[in-house]
């Protein structure tokens, strides 16, 4: 059954969790080989996932970004590497067709594609020279201009779901003049390639290669977006990271707790959930979720609640919403390790994996050091108005 033909949220998120079920056995294969789960997306997109964040006047659900951010935890909690990479899917194409950013044609003609066949779409903005694309940095991909349209050239680093994108949104420096424009490639286009690069220990299976474009034509409809350099609204889909980071640590909490519960050492009656020591350690894991789901969905809803005007000014928030949730997903799952000991760091472990995968959150934006310099300009600039 489609998730589209579900009329209520709590609906659609049980379908969902019997979806993704199997992605936790298939996470250790992939994680172990390197691999790209082709088979959690073939499962998505038959229960119609990829669609729900497109606009209810494009064909969609239009799902609201609460909504949005518990479907992707629940992702996270079988396999955070599908749960990241689909986000950044459900966030931009919801951020798009909300906002308007493309022409109205071109935003569905895609929508259509995304609601027949699944088709998924990314971001392809971080470069080597450049570094992440929230510090600034000019695009080293060049679009030049022809008579009927454009010729693009340069390499994207980090191109998540580069295995099965059909879309690649990428920026470039426009030949000759101070401009930067986002352009849509598609994945047929001549001259686009993807260079298996990446060999992260965090979040591997999910595909993130460098992406070669060498003489790519597009037309001239596809400068989709101009860019003002160093001006980026505020993006409530974001917070797609700090879900899959909570969804990670939920299911480190949750194999934490039943280790706990089942594991009796012949030194001691009964199993070591019993003991003082562990009992402390799981009471600070549920006091970190609690937390932090707490803070991720009050800002969530105060997002789908609030004006343009207000969302503008939750910049900070929404950074540190990101910044809270994951570095507390890290000490989640550092308990859980504790609690386990020693087999913790085994392969066979999924904690040694959650471990390594919540590590990357550290390097997806806003990141931290920005944060806390926007959470001090907030402060201050209060204080000033007492």
């Amino acid at each position: 059954m489609k998730l589209m033909e579900l009329e209520k949220t709590e609906e659609r998120i049980k379908a969902l969790q019997k979806t993704v079920k199997p992605f936790a056995q298939r996470a250790q294969k992939h994680d172990e080989n390197g691999t790209f789960p082709f088979e959690n997306f073939h499962d998505l997109k038959k229960i119609g996932y990829p669609a729900l964040t497109i606009p209810k006047q494009y064909g969609g659900l239009g799902i609201s970004l609460n909504e949005m951010l518990r479907l992707q935890e629940t992702i996270a909690k079988a396999d955070g590497a599908t749960a990241l990479s689909i986000g950044w899917h459900m966030g931009i194409t919801m951020f798009m067709g909300e906002n308007n950013i493309w022409d109205e044609h071109k935003y569905q003609a895609f929508a259509t594609d995304v609601m027949e066949n699944g088709s998924l779409l990314n971001n392809a903005a971080t470069e080597p020279a450049t570094g992440s694309p929230t510090r600034g940095g000019r695009p080293e991909t060049v679009a030049k201009q022809v008579e009927s349209g454009w010729i693009i050239n340069g390499r994207k680093s980090f191109t998540t779901l580069a295995p099965i994108l059909s879309y690649f949104v990428v920026s470039a420096s426009i030949d000759g003049t101070d401009r930067v424009a986002n352009f849509l490639v598609k994945r047929e286009n001549e001259g686009l390639r993807v260079d298996e690069t990446w060999d992260s220990i965090a979040m591997k299976a999910s595909g993130s290669h460098d992406i070669v474009l060498e003489n790519v034509h597009v037309g001239k409809d596809d400068l989709v977006e101009n860019l003002t350099p160093g001006k980026k609204p505020a993006a409530g889909w974001l917070l797609h990271i700090p879900a899959c980071y909570l969804g990670i640590a939920r299911a480190a909490q949750e194999y934490a707790v039943n280790f706990a519960k089942q594991y009796s050492p012949n030194s001691i009656e009964g199993t070591i959930s019993d003991l003082p020591n562990v009992k402390e350690k799981i009471g600070e894991m549920e006091l970190r979720v609690l937390q932090s789901s707490s803070f991720l969905y009050s800002v969530a809803i105060k997002w789908d609640e609030s004006d343009e005007a207000t969302r503008e000014t939750m910049k900070p928030e929404l950074g540190a919403v990101k910044l809270s949730v994951v570095n507390q997903a890290i000490e989640i799952i550092d308990l859980a390790m504790r609690i386990a000991g020693a087999r913790s760091l085994s392969q066979q472990n999924p904690l040694q994996r959650y471990y390594r995968d919540v590590r990357a959150g550290l390097h997806n934006p806003p990141m931290d050091d920005m944060t806390i310099m926007q959470l001090a300009a907030k402060s201050i600039k209060q204080i000033d108005k007492l």
